[in-house]
């Protein structure tokens, strides 16, 4: 994958931290940095999926009364094929 330089300015007290524990885990500072937002973007996504179940159980009933329940649908769940 090709990579794009970024700069970013912090305070000395966060550049000494990122480079300790860059150091710890053995790795370089860029690469603790992108796991670090690549974690971050893992959590987004995750939150995503949960508030959308979280939406989809609260407006279950309101689903099925407009659009039917998964048990009126014809050949779903029963073992059926499409007629």
């Amino acid at each position: 994958m090709a990579k794009t330089q970024l700069n970013v300015r912090v305070d000395e007290t966060t550049a000494e931290t990122a480079r300790e524990r860059a150091s710890q885990r053995g790795i370089s500072v860029n690469r603790y940095i992108e796991e670090l937002v690549q974690r971050d973007e893992g959590e987004n996504g995750r939150a995503f999926v949960q508030a959308a179940a979280d939406f989809m159980k609260q407006y279950e009933q309101v689903f099925a009364e407009e659009f039917g329940s998964r048990d009126d649908a014809p050949g779903e769940g029963r073992g059926e094929g499409p007629r």
